[in-house]
């Protein structure tokens, strides 16, 4: 199968085009910074969260005008509300847009979820019900985000801690059918895949057996707190507070033979460490890409192309 990532529109020659394909990045924290600048071939690309630099200017652009000089950047958003039923915020879209043509992203991504209601902003992302109705409001979101940007995007499979009975599509069949009717790509967080099946007591191994991995363009690790609900069953928390978790590195493994190297980054937004432990959990990632990279079929199984 051929696997396809967002095309990139030409750049504007503000910064070097870096490939990061089959490469393993993490999450960009100001306090690295250095770290990062005095050996930037240590990592593969890092992402940096959308509303963090949603001003104009100041300290933040100017630390992410450093690390874009060095490296590649993907650009994740996590405030759009793609899965909500208001119209989305133009303000909110239109500096969204203008990050992607001032720093020309590697890859742009959001969630499948939904964050807001009126005028109320919510520090969570939401669950949906996998209805007719939510798949024509998340299309048509998608459709209005990648209009916006000038290029496709990747839409992010949840973690969630509740199911609705409303729902008539499974979750995999859901997003296979968004990537077909809005033509956007999927972002495949691993991490999310393992919380949400213990949660719910399915198998994460069935789910990703079924997932459309051919429409995958990056993926996520994290680490989550395990913790119990209040009849004592386990209860993941998606908390990117700590390493990634024996299994989450086991599914993942599975991913990659099945499909060979894609681009990876790891998560860490709570209680970050210094940047050597950072950036061994992506090493590892890294690790795992180039044993399957030099696999005799690697390349049969899985292609990726930029344009």
């Amino acid at each position: 199968m051929v696997n396809e990532l967002p095309k990139k529109p030409a750049t504007h020659g503000r910064f070097p085009a870096f490939n990061p394909i089959g490469r393993a990045g993490a999450s960009f924290k100001p306090q690295h910074l250095e770290a990062i600048a005095a050996e930037p071939d240590s990592i593969g690309f890092l992402e940096v969260h959308a509303e963090n630099y949603m001003g104009a200017g100041g300290p933040p652009h100017a630390a992410l005008t450093k690390i874009r000089e060095m490296l590649p950047v993907s650009l994740h958003g996590v405030c759009m509300s793609i899965g909500g039923l208001d119209p989305l915020d133009k303000e909110h879209l239109a500096r969204f847009a203008g990050l992607v043509e001032r720093y020309e992203p590697c890859l742009v991504s959001e969630h499948l979820a939904w964050s807001t209601h009126d005028d109320v902003f919510y520090n969570d992302l939401l669950p949906l019900p996998y209805t007719n109705e939510t798949l024509a409001h998340v299309c048509a979101h998608i459709d209005q985000v990648q209009e916006a940007i000038g290029r496709s995007m990747l839409l992010e499979n949840p973690s969630t801690y509740v199911l609705f009975k409303e729902s008539t599509w499974k979750e995999t069949d859901f997003l296979r059918e968004v990537v077909r009717r809005a033509g956007c790509g999927l972002l495949l967080d691993v991490n999310n895949v393992f919380v949400s099946a213990t949660n719910h007591g399915y198998s994460a191994t069935e789910y990703l057996a079924d997932f459309p991995l051919e429409h995958v363009g990056e993926i996520h690790l994290a680490g989550h707190d395990e913790q119990e609900d209040d009849e004592g069953a386990p209860l993941l928390i998606d908390s990117h507070d700590r390493p990634v978790a024996d299994p989450v590195w086991t599914l993942y493994e599975m991913v990659i033979a099945r499909q060979g190297p894609i681009t990876t980054l790891v998560e860490w937004d709570a209680d970050i460490p210094d940047w050597p432990v950072l950036r061994s959990e992506a090493m590892a990632a890294e690790t795992i890409l180039k044993r399957q990279s030099i696999a005799p079929d690697a390349g049969k199984r899985h292609a990726i192309h930029l344009s």
